[in-house]
């Protein structure tokens, strides 16, 4: 496995590939990966002949009271589950190669960008386009893993790699969950013990939603209101939004008709944990 940290170097290595006609996987991470990562990469391995993951934390989708310089970093164990899974390079560069001096040029999907999670962190998908979109040119893969535990995320990038053009296809993985149903995330570790054995219930709500809708509840104010309710019972959780949206247009949905996403995100202390589940 080649550690790259120089754009040159990365295009000097896909250029060889492309000459044997392989075909190139893209996973892009911010690092400290864990299971869900893991399992993108897992997929990526699967179903190409070479795989570049990203290792990069991305300053541009951080607001200005974000945990950018707390973020948790540990490049040596990732590389390591890198080197494990079947990983052929990682791409881990400083911000000055990915971000040089002068830099002005940001990506944004407007629309889909406003509401979820791009209600309380306005610049947070700005910044995600821009540099995915940066890993596209510069690798131009074939096929780019993300998780659907950023939904939003999900949609964005679709809906910018169809606009613009991008050769890529974007593949969605279903999201990895702790024993207790908590979605994997680096951010977890910033949890205390209380608010980690406090985290399930998130999920529990949502779950307990989705039953709902399955017993032939239609209505998404009456969904919406299970979820809220048993939030309300965990008290260390604090909501900023639980929402019922199409899946593609990300816009509200009133009643369930046909296939509606079930999204959420609550302060758990300091932390925030996002979760969705497909209606």
């Amino acid at each position: 496995m080649k550690v790259v940290k120089n754009i040159a170097v990365l295009r000097h290595h896909v250029a060889l590939w492309r000459e044997k006609k392989a075909s190139v996987g893209l996973t892009p991470t911010m690092g400290f990966l864990h299971e869900g990562h893991e399992s993108l990469m897992r997929r990526a391995v699967n179903e190409n002949d070479r795989v570049v993951v990203s290792i990069f934390v991305n300053p541009a989708q951080f607001g200005p009271s974000e945990d950018l310089d707390r973020y948790p970093r540990d490049l040596e164990h990732d590389l390591e589950r890198c080197e494990a899974l079947g990983v052929d390079l990682v791409f881990c560069p400083e911000v000055e190669e990915m971000y040089p001096a002068g830099f002005q040029s940001m990506v944004a999907v407007s629309a889909l960008s406003q509401g979820l999670c791009g209600k309380s962190r306005p610049t947070h998908f700005q910044g995600v386009c821009t540099v995915v979109s940066k890993f596209f040119n510069i690798v131009s893969p074939d096929r780019a893993y993300f998780g659907e535990k950023d939904a939003q995320q999900l949609a964005i990038i679709r809906r910018m790699a169809k606009d613009l053009d991008f050769t890529v296809e974007i593949v969605g993985c279903p999201i990895v969950r702790e024993a207790d149903g908590l979605a994997k995330s680096s951010r977890n570790k910033y949890l205390s013990p209380e608010e980690r054995k406090a985290a399930p219930a998130l999920n529990k709500a949502l779950h307990a939603a989705g039953e709902a809708a399955l017993s032939g509840i239609r209505d998404s104010r009456s969904l919406l209101r299970i979820v809220e309710e048993s939030l309300a019972a965990e008290p260390l959780f604090r909501i900023d939004y639980v929402e019922i949206v199409d899946p593609l247009s990300l816009q509200p949905v009133e009643k369930i008709e046909r296939g509606a996403l079930l999204a959420a995100a609550a302060w758990l202390g300091a932390t925030r944990l996002i979760d969705n589940r497909l209606l």
